[in-house]
């Protein structure tokens, strides 16, 4: 982070839509794996940023922290958009089950095989690399949705096996978005003169004229899909109260910051850890993504061991998760066990049925809101606009500079 906080000013304002390949990341900080799982928080980026600018200078990289936010939020006040998109994600893969015609399309899609060039490229280097640019991002789910007639949530699903930042609620509804179901009827087109003063540089040096192949089948308009409409905005439960005693941690890929969730002198008697990253797609995790949260879990648990002088224990994943949770938690001195809140996704539901199981044993599972979370949430029940116009009274709350 250090390294990009010289450029969060008019630097990352003026380049940020440029690709320019996974060779040079210059222009983007690239922190979004470890903010995605909170090896960084939102706080400390944002910190970073206004510590060294302005916010009016900053803003742009301010904004795209808040997104993050933003959606989240959102998704928190409508959890029926992301079980409604679970729910047409799985029948879409029984067609193409069923349908061989569909299921080719689908794989030379994802094998980078479509004979759109630009499109091509980037399947392949989110597989091999776990990451595309934003803007990147916008044109792919574009071209899948209004190009190759895909259905979207295939390509959501696709997405959130590889992207190392994946997560439930900005990679849904950035989809949505691109298709006109977030914003009702705005969309968004990939167009060749776009592709090319963005990222037309990349494709010329590495592809040479062969780059453009492709570009003339670009769907010319983007007519919004149909959709359900979205429900309204629902009541968020109030988070769980901070706990007093000792306590059991557990960790999971949702949040892996134990230093800023709970205070170094926090009686913490074992720290566990488990993920689920599996679970984000019925065909598991790709390569990078699943490595990145394997090692950014070691990483926060060996942290934590050290920074409350606990034992730790990696609990396994799958069907054995629930079994030996609850055998952990019983082995504690305490009936009391704490994670971070986990946000509408694939962790939340194993993490709900954990809290009732202990329950029954008289142990209890606390979920603990941060206070960036709990500030912000309350604006994101319509469009980031409404987000956007609050952001630096909610940082001066939070106690950032601004």
């Amino acid at each position: 982070m250090a390294q990009f906080q010289l450029s969060m000013g008019r630097h990352y304002s003026s380049t940020r839509n440029h690709d320019y390949g996974p060779g040079d990341r210059s222009n983007l900080s690239v922190l979004s794996p470890w903010v995605r799982g909170r090896l960084i928080t939102e706080r400390e980026v944002a910190e970073a940023a206004i510590s060294k600018f302005a916010l009016s200078t900053a803003e742009k990289f301010v904004q795209e922290v808040c997104w993050r936010t933003y959606w989240k939020g959102w998704l928190q006040h409508r959890p029926t958009v992301w079980s409604d998109y679970v729910e047409t994600r799985d029948k879409a893969f029984d067609q193409i089950e069923r349908n061989a015609g569909l299921r080719t399309a689908y794989e030379e899609a994802i094998e980078g095989r479509t004979g759109v060039a630009v499109f091509d490229t980037w399947a392949r280097e989110l597989v091999e690399t776990g990451y595309l640019a934003n803007h990147s991002r916008m044109w792919f789910s574009s071209i899948w949705i209004y190009t190759l007639n895909r259905p979207w949530e295939l390509g959501a699903d696709f997405f959130l096996q590889h992207l190392m930042d994946g997560d439930a609620a900005s990679n849904t509804l950035s989809w949505r978005w691109t298709g006109g179901l977030h914003t009702q009827g705005k969309t968004y087109l990939a167009r060749p003169d776009n592709i090319a003063k963005y990222a037309g540089k990349r494709f010329e040096t590495k592809l040479g004229s062969d780059w453009r192949d492709g570009l003339d089948r670009l769907a010319t308009s983007a007519p919004p899909l149909n959709g359900r409409p979205n429900p309204g905005a629902g009541f968020i439960l109030p988070p769980d109260p901070m706990p007093t005693g000792p306590i059991g941690l557990l960790l999971t890929e949702e949040d892996l910051h134990p230093a800023s969730l709970l205070p170094a002198d926090e009686q913490i008697v074992s720290v566990s850890g488990e993920h689920f990253a599996d679970d984000r797609s019925p065909r598991r995790a790709g390569e990078c993504a699943g490595e990145f949260v394997v090692n950014a879990l070691e990483s926060a648990l060996t942290s934590a061991g050290d920074l409350y002088g606990s034992k730790t224990v990696h609990l396994p994943s799958g069907d054995g998760f629930h079994a030996e949770a609850i055998e952990w938690a019983r082995g504690l001195s305490t009936d009391t066990v704490v994670t971070s809140e986990p946000p509408i996704g694939w962790v939340k539901p194993h993490l709900d049925q954990l809290k009732s199981a202990l329950a029954d044993d008289g142990i209890q599972l606390l979920y603990i809101r941060r206070e960036w979370d709990d500030v912000f949430w309350p604006h994101a029940k319509k469009g980031f606009f409404g987000l956007k116009k609050k952001i630096p009274s909610v940082l001066a709350e939070l106690g950032l500079p601004v």
